[in-house]
């Protein structure tokens, strides 16, 4: 793999299937609850702009079960909102950690803090990308089926991080993308079209579409996630209208095959973007596709900050 994790454009299969391969025996040692330290003495720097449960929190155990320590940053622990450069402060964090974790608005902040440390640098969120959570969500998608090429994953909702994100990734795993948004909440187009162009290399398709109906047909994964994301609060009553054909409910679920599987990154807004029923129902791995952000992205620690043996 490369130094850094920025958005899984950046990556390629063979590093995706050594991020799972690494997953699936961090996963068996944490069950049969052995003790596996290859990241002993490091320290991983965690820069956080935006609030967070599951990162965080995944982040700072996975890096304590790989017997290394996490530091919590907010922006208000460090200097850089009050004029210290991003440049400056990756230098400094180089000289200090082994690692650095950043969940901040920008993406060209993230890139520039990467190209100034000497350390590996994850992408724990952006407005553009989320690459630890879609990798996530196809290694729980593979422990499921068995496979990625060919499956068909219907996104149904807002063109965000995470529509972005599977953009890449499923382009990447040869899989079959269809992604329903409302019109004018299209995903970036020029992801769309790097990720068709990928497709076609990898036996995969992109589809986009404003009907969810269209979308979910012959899915084998229904994939949601909240309709107003953080800094978009000030639409959220617009937002409300303009998805109300979009949410991911029992209806829905039927048009899709009959053994489809529910998926959400979360937090989940119930009764908006999914219901009770579907979210707490038989069909739905969202919590196992959670628990899933702890084994990923120790993968992914290990294998950046040089532990793997």
């Amino acid at each position: 793999m490369k130094k850094d994790l920025l958005a899984i454009s950046d990556i390629e299969p063979e590093d995706i299937e050594e991020i799972f391969s690494r997953a699936e025996f961090l996963k068996r040692k944490f069950y049969a609850g052995e003790v596996y330290q290859p990241l002993k003495g490091k320290t991983l720097g965690m820069i956080f702009k935006k609030s967070s449960t599951r990162t965080r929190i995944s982040f700072e155990a996975g890096m304590y079960q790989l017997g290394g320590h996490a530091i919590f940053l907010s922006s208000k622990d460090l200097q850089m909102d009050r004029g210290e450069s991003i440049a400056d402060t990756a230098k400094i964090f180089s000289l200090y950690l082994n690692g650095i974790v950043i969940r901040t608005y920008s993406q060209e902040e993230v890139e520039e803090l990467a190209a100034n440390s000497s350390i590996p640098v994850i992408n724990g969120l952006t407005d553009l990308h989320h690459p630890c959570q879609i990798l996530c969500d196809m290694f729980t998608i593979k422990e499921k089926l068995g496979r990625l090429e060919g499956v068909k994953v219907a996104y149904i909702g807002d063109g965000n991080n995470i529509a972005n994100s599977w953009l890449d990734g499923a382009s990447k795993m040869g899989m079959n993308l269809s992604i329903s948004s409302p019109a004018g909440y299209e995903p970036d187009a020029g992801i769309v079209k790097r990720a068709a162009l990928s497709a076609g290399k990898n036996s995969g398709k992109i589809e986009m579409t404003n009907d969810p109906f269209e979308a979910v047909r012959d899915a084998d994964i229904i994939y949601t996630d909240v309709w107003t994301s953080m800094g978009q609060e000030r639409e959220y009553e617009k937002r409300l209208k303009d998805f109300r054909r979009f949410q991911v409910n029992t209806e829905m679920v039927r048009a899709a095959k009959k053994n489809v599987l529910v998926m959400h990154c979360l937090p989940a807004h119930r009764g908006e973007e999914i219901s009770d029923d579907v979210i707490d129902g038989e069909r739905s791995i969202v919590f196992e596709e959670a628990e899933n952000r702890l084994h990923v992205q120790k993968a992914i620690l290990e294998l950046l900050m040089g532990g793997k043996k």
